[in-house]
């Protein structure tokens, strides 16, 4: 892909029923890097489980982030700026659970 292809803007939806402490993780620099480094490219519709962390009280194990829109060529780049908003709830399971025995295999 020629230098060109690069987006310039990300936008990737995560479901309302995500912890206050997911999306904090999400807005942190170092997740935004994250995406822009294990993704190549996005396409609208592209869907990626990325694990957000459990933190001390627990959270979601993997979180569905949907890619809403891309601006520029699909190429994933260190400039391209990443946006995050909210989207319908789809029933992700976190909280106390993910450190529990009774966590999903």
């Amino acid at each position: 892909m020629a230098p060109t292809d690069a987006a310039t803007r990300l936008v990737v939806s995560y479901p309302a029923d995500l912890s206050d402490w997911g999306r904090m993780q999400l807005e942190r620099p170092e997740f935004r890097a994250f995406l822009r480094k294990t993704h190549e490219s996005a396409e609208p519709g592209d869907v990626w489980e990325e694990f957000v962390g459990v933190g001390c009280c627990g959270d979601a194990l993997d979180v569905p982030l949907r890619v809403e829109r891309v601006e520029g060529g699909p190429r994933l780049a260190a400039a391209t700026a990443v946006e995050f908003e909210e989207r319908a709830a789809c029933g992700i399971e976190g909280g106390w659970l993910v450190q529990s025995e009774a966590a999903p295999d």
